[in-house]
Order: C-alpha cells, then sequence, then structure tokens
C-alpha cells in the first residue's frame, strides 16, 4: 500500500496495524477537509459549528427548536450551546422566544437574515464540495459513505 500519509507526517517506522494506518489516515483527511471548510465559512463571519446550527435551523423550520434539540443533532459536541446561541442572536441570526404555554422551552428559529445567509452559502459550499470529493466516482462516494456509516455504528453509544 502507499506510503504517503508516513511521507506527510515524516513518520520512519511503519504503522503498527492497519487499523492504525487507516485512522490516522481518517484524521489527516478530516483535519484539512476540516480546515478548508473553517477558512471558506470565515469569509462569512462564522464558524462550522455556527453554520451547523444555521442549517439544523433552516430544516426544523419556522417553529425551531430547543437548545437540547439543537446540541443532539450537532456534527461536533459542544460544551456550551447556550454561549454560541447567544452570539448568534447578537449577530442577529437567530431569534428566540420563551413559550408562553411551557417557560423552560426557548426554542432558537432562523431570522430573516439567519436565513438569507444560510441559504446564500448552499452553491458556494456545493463548489467547495465538489472542488473536494468531485475526483472521486460516485462508486467510490458510495462506498466511503458506506465504510464511514459502518464505522460509526460501531462506536456510537445509545
Amino acid at each position: 500500500m502507499s506510503d504517503t500519509l508516513r511521507e506527510e507526517i515524516q513518520q520512519q517506522r511503519p504503522f503498527q496495524s492497519l487499523e492504525e494506518e487507516a485512522l490516522l489516515n481518517l484524521h489527516r483527511t478530516a483535519q484539512l477537509l476540516a480546515d478548508q471548510s473553517e477558512l471558506f465559512l470565515r469569509e462569512y463571519g462564522l464558524s462550522p459549528t455556527q453554520y451547523n446550527v444555521l442549517r439544523i435551523l433552516r430544516g426544523a423550520g419556522d417553529g425551531g427548536l430547543g437548545r437540547n434539540d439543537i446540541r443532539d443533532r450537532l456534527l461536533s459536541r459542544m460544551p456550551d450551546v447556550t454561549r454560541m446561541l447567544d452570539k448568534m442572536e447578537e449577530m442577529g441570526l437567530v431569534s428566540r422566544v420563551r413559550s408562553t404555554t411551557d417557560r423552560r422551552c426557548v426554542p432558537t428559529a432562523l431570522t430573516e437574515k439567519g436565513r438569507t445567509l444560510v441559504d446564500s452559502l448552499d452553491e458556494p459550499l456545493a463548489a467547495l464540495h465538489h472542488a473536494q470529493f468531485g475526483h472521486l466516482t460516485p462508486g467510490q462516494l458510495y462506498s466511503l459513505i458506506e465504510v464511514l456509516s459502518l464505522i460509526r455504528k460501531r462506536l456510537v453509544v445509545k
């Protein structure tokens, strides 16, 4: 198999196992993809997690979602969702209104500014994703998705 990762990270010794090589390849690739996404989103004043919240809320519709529902749907776990939502509210991207029937419920929804921003990112992000993955065939992409799903199924604690 190719030693390109070993060369990239300037590792002299072989990997201890095929599993270790796979894991380190996955980490390295995920980090490079995350770095590109972070740089792209920074141009719009967003972090990847804030963008993820915008997508989650767009999918939730006009009723919005509670903080815990948002937290549970995030791709990356973060300890202080409330602080992030406070910042996004200050940015004018989301709004929160305490329920009149259940004071514990404070749904967060997209503002018009938030919806406009997340909608405006669809095409540029699709172009970024195509630049990142467009060299793969549909079969390779389906295989990648399937393999990653199989790994996650073994890792997810319910």
